[in-house]
């Protein structure tokens, strides 16, 4: 999921970022996918966090969807 979000272009990742319950969809997704793939603490302590607490961490993630075109820490 993480490697098919970053495929997309940056006006459809931001509009997946920018949509309060779509957003929170969008993150639990690519952050587990990230956490599987890599199997990093980091990646599951953001993966957990999301899942409780991800409209605010989403939005943050627009920002810097919109300078890196990737989720932070969740690049594939």
């Amino acid at each position: 999921m993480a490697t098919w979000f970053n495929k997309q272009s940056r006006l459809v990742q931001i509009l997946l970022l920018l949509i309060p319950f779509v957003n929170w969809i969008v993150e639990i997704c690519v952050r587990w996918s990230a956490f599987l793939k890599t199997k990093s603490i980091l990646t599951l302590i953001t993966a957990i966090i999301v899942t409780f607490g991800g409209l605010f961490v989403g939005w943050l993630d627009m920002i810097w969807c919109l300078l890196f075109k990737h989720m932070i820490l969740a690049k594939a």
